[in-house]
């Protein structure tokens, strides 16, 4: 099993290729492969092929990948890019920054713990309300139509 220094999330500097010098998000990764795909970069056109009505052909553009080992990471503290170091916290082995020795591991972790957060806030009590009465109204309706048949039936 291959193993790569940069993981989905990571913000990377391109250092060779047609896009080098851009920088981007890593959207996917292919360990095995050794290879990632950064947002909006390395963008190939793709020929689709129609498949019915709702699926029109026609030529799509597509970040491809590139070779893990030509990007770098940038580090999210001292905002340069630089190689990756191991060290290990509260028994797990984290990534760190070369220069600043910053954990580039944590930061990640806390950002989606904090949309997470935010995404349940944003959830409000009256949305849930709404959603319990259509169920009744559904409910009701339902309920409505038997008595119906079975005085239509009698």
């Amino acid at each position: 099993m291959n193993s790569l220094f940069v993981k989905k999330g990571d913000n990377v500097k391109i250092l060779a290729g047609k896009d080098k010098g851009k920088t981007g998000k890593i959207i996917a990764s292919d360990p095995e492969a050794g290879r990632v795909t950064v947002e909006n970069c390395n963008i190939i056109i793709k020929h689709v092929k129609p498949r019915g009505a709702q699926n029109p052909g026609g030529k799509q553009k597509v970040a491809g990948t590139i070779d893990a080992s030509n990007v770098q990471i940038i580090c999210p503290s001292c905002n340069k890019t630089t190689r990756v170091a191991h060290s290990e916290a509260d028994g797990k082995k984290i990534r760190v920054c070369k220069k600043c020795g910053a954990s580039l591991d944590v930061k990640v972790k806390a950002e989606k713990k904090t949309a997470k957060k935010s995404a349940k806030k944003d959830e409000t009590a009256p949305a849930t309300e709404e959603k319990k009465t259509v169920k009744k109204t559904a409910a009701k309706k339902t309920t409505v139509k038997k008595t119906e048949e079975k005085s239509d039936n009698a």
